[in-house]
Parts: structure tokens; C-alpha cells; sequence
């Protein structure tokens, strides 16, 4: 199972759109978005191309495929789910994988590992699970510390990324959680 997993879309149109077209090349079993997909929030600038309106038929395309997963960011709100054709309002969600493995997927603001300012307030999960989240906008992938049998993994920020480069990842199932997932950056066209 590939899971192509992206968080921090902000209402950036060209990022949006690049996420897209790497969705087309990666050609996932399953998407993931982990939250904050149109509005910018208040303590953000605004990204490149702000045109939440644009973004909307963006995801909603993606959403046809019928293999989309989505929770609730902290900048999301009622009126984002009136204009998506996905469920996109619960704070978390879990994927299990072919081989069992759990993946908790999260945006960080209520649930999270502690790095980087996401709260540090993790789900009771069994060993060898893995913590999805957003929020940080900093790339992660490690044991949570404290708890080896946990595993960590931030894809970072598709458009506002704080550490340097856009990104979004990936999670390949039957590999030990230090390989299995990877970020991928994204490049300006």
C-alpha cells in the first residue's frame, strides 16, 4: 500500500496545483490530508497564490478518486466542509495498513508528539503504530521520544513550510517504519 500523505495547503492555488500533478506521478492507493487546506490563519502569511476558491475544485478532484482520507486542521472550519465533497471535520483518523500496522493521522493541534509545537498529547497507541500529524510545518520522521515503539512522521507543508522546503509524504507498507515513510520536496515549476 502507498499512502501519499500532505498537510498545510493553506489556500495556495500553485501549491495545490503542484500537489496534484505529484499526486498524478506518485500514483498513491490512497491520499492523506492532514488539515488547514484553505484558509491561512491569522498567524501565517499569506502563501503564494492565495485563491482558496481555486483550491476547492482541486481537492474535490482529488476526493473522486474515492481513496482520500481527511481530518480537521485548526484553520479549518464548518464552511470548508459546505464547499468539499469530502468529510473533512474529525480530529483524527486511522489507517491500518495490509500488514496491521496503525497509522493515527492527525493534524497536531489536538493530537500530537510533542515536536516542534504540536502538543504533546499522543492517543494510547499499540507498539509499532505510527503518529501522522501536520500542523508544525517541519518535516518529521522518528521514534517519539520516550515511546521507541511509537513512530513519528510530519510531511511538513505544502505551502508555508517553516523549515525551508515544500513537501508532502509518502508511506509505503512492509517496511520498518524508518524506511517506510519519506518526504518528497517539492519544487517551483
Amino acid at each position: 500500500m502507498k499512502v501519499l500523505i500532505a498537510s498545510d495547503i493553506h489556500g495556495s492555488a500553485y501549491w495545490a496545483e503542484r500537489l496534484a500533478a505529484a499526486i498524478d506521478a506518485e500514483q498513491p492507493d490512497r491520499i492523506v490530508l492532514l488539515g488547514d487546506l484553505l484558509y491561512h490563519g491569522p498567524r501565517n502569511d499569506l502563501p503564494r497564490d492565495y485563491a482558496p476558491k481555486r483550491v476547492i475544485p482541486i481537492l474535490n478532484r482529488l476526493a473522486e478518486q474515492g481513496n482520500l482520507i481527511a481530518v480537521r486542521g485548526n484553520c479549518d472550519a464548518e464552511v470548508d466542509q459546505m464547499v468539499l465533497d469530502f468529510p473533512c471535520m474529525a480530529d483524527y483518523a486511522e489507517l491500518i495498513d495490509e500488514d496491521g500496522r496503525a497509522l493515527f493521522l492527525t493534524h497536531g493541534h489536538v493530537f500530537g508528539a510533542g515536536f516542534h509545537n504540536s502538543v504533546d498529547n499522543l492517543p494510547a497507541l499499540a507498539a509499532g503504530s505510527a503518529i501522522v500529524y501536520g500542523h508544525t510545518h517541519v518535516k518529521v520522521n522518528e521514534q517519539v521520544p520516550g515511546r521507541p515503539a511509537i513512530w513519528a512522521f510530519n510531511p511538513g507543508s505544502v505551502s508555508i513550510p517553516k523549515d525551508g522546503s515544500h513537501s508532502f509524504g509518502i508511506y509505503v507498507s512492509g517496511w520498518p517504519a524508518d524506511e517506510a515513510f519519506r518526504h518528497v520536496v517539492l519544487e517551483e515549476a
